[in-house]
């Protein structure tokens, strides 16, 4: 049952990114908002098949949750690909129980291998940085962090453009990617490294792994 759950949520999720068909019909967004071409790149362009976005505020409350939910899945397929290859912190997770960062499973069971008080660190940490540092309250996603000359769109307005797409694009395919990565796992009982270490590439449990 449950890899049949799975198995569907992975089909409807492929589903969404099918080419709808193209009609005349728009909201008064797609003639403001979307004028600047920032995530409604090729081959979809502006892709909303059921019709969600209704005015520019909702598009923008949207957009802000793509992009942070973007930026969480590329820190976690970052993590997964670090993790996956051995590289731990030294010393210890938690002195008190003798348990340390390298005893942590690189896979899903990992998480729940942490201590309690360590996962509650965890999560009062991230809300401390979205109240105060990054408020989730910002929409627009500039927090005003700049990486040098990297960061110069006021002398370069085309490489805005090109970055900020960069930035959703990534975004989403690390959104699949870490959700495929996930249901594979589950399905299959092997971890991404141990799934290409076997050349076991298959999502479904066919013996190679723990089912």
């Amino acid at each position: 049952m449950i890899k049949a759950t799975l198995l569907a949520a992975m089909i409807g999720s492929a589903a969404a990114f099918a080419p709808a068909q193209q009609t005349q019909a728009t909201t008064g967004l797609a003639a403001s908002e979307l004028d600047d071409g920032i995530g409604a790149v090729a081959p979809l362009g502006y892709f909303d098949p059921l019709g969600y976005i209704s005015d520019e505020e909702t598009f923008t409350r949207y957009r802000a949750v793509e992009r942070k939910h973007g930026r969480i899945a590329m820190m976690a397929m970052l993590g997964t690909f670090v993790h996956n290859n051995g590289w731990t912190f030294d010393g210890y997770l938690s002195p008190s129980t003798g348990l340390k960062f390298s005893d942590i499973d690189s896979g899903i069971n990992g998480l729940f291998q942490v201590p309690a008080a360590g996962l509650a660190q965890i999560i009062l940490f991230c809300g401390f940085v979205e109240l105060t540092w990054w408020p989730a309250s910002d929409l627009s996603g500039d927090y005003g962090v700049r990486l040098g000359t990297l960061n110069d769109w006021e002398e370069q307005p085309s490489k805005y453009y090109r970055q900020k797409n960069a930035e959703l694009n990534n975004g989403r395919a690390a959104m699949m990617g870490i959700m495929g990565n996930m249901v594979a796992e589950v399905l299959t009982g092997q971890t991404m490294y141990e799934q290409y270490s076997a050349g076991h590439i298959s999502p479904f449990g066919d013996g190679s792994g723990v089912f």
